[in-house]
């Protein structure tokens, strides 16, 4: 038996959790600031330019880089899933903050498998009690919910 587990299995200690949600955050700011300020055709542009201006701790980059270049690289396929889980919404109709906050969740959930799911989903509700309304994390917890909840089924 080997000492060392699978990546998936691997359970992260209290200073790289606390460095994944700060990541999160990161990651929020920046979407939002892509999505507002239009600037240039990716995610990594934008924290590009953040970087410039901004101070990020050099520990949480790589994170902060990953759920960009996921997103990035799904956007669409993000988008029209949670499509399917937004009951009598449209994603157009969401606040920048809200569909940036699913669209990280949705992120984790999909191709994120060292990430446990409930995780994912508590993760994205904390950071829309930071940055959303008053009825996001209700919100982003329900469309997300549906979204595990369909995958675990074979959806």
């Amino acid at each position: 038996m080997s000492l060392e587990e699978p990546q998936t299995q691997r359970k992260l200690d209290r200073a790289e959790r606390i460095g994944r949600s700060r990541a999160r955050a990161w990651a929020l700011q920046i979407h939002y600031k892509w999505e507002s300020q239009d600037l240039g055709d990716s995610l990594r542009d934008a924290l590009v330019d953040t970087t410039a201006t901004r101070r990020i701790a050099p520990s949480r980059l790589p994170y902060i880089r990953e759920i960009l270049s996921l997103l990035d690289e799904h956007m669409d396929e993000i988008d029209e899933t949670l499509r399917r889980y937004l009951d009598n919404w449209s994603l157009d109709r969401l606040s920048r903050i809200d569909r940036a906050v699913l669209r990280i969740g949705a992120i984790e959930l999909l191709y994120r498998d060292d990430i446990p799911p409930k995780v994912a989903i508590q993760e994205a509700i904390h950071l829309a009690e930071a940055y959303g309304g008053d009825d996001s994390p209700r919100f982003v917890n329900g469309v997300l919910d549906a979204l595990y909840k369909a995958r675990a089924n074979g959806a």
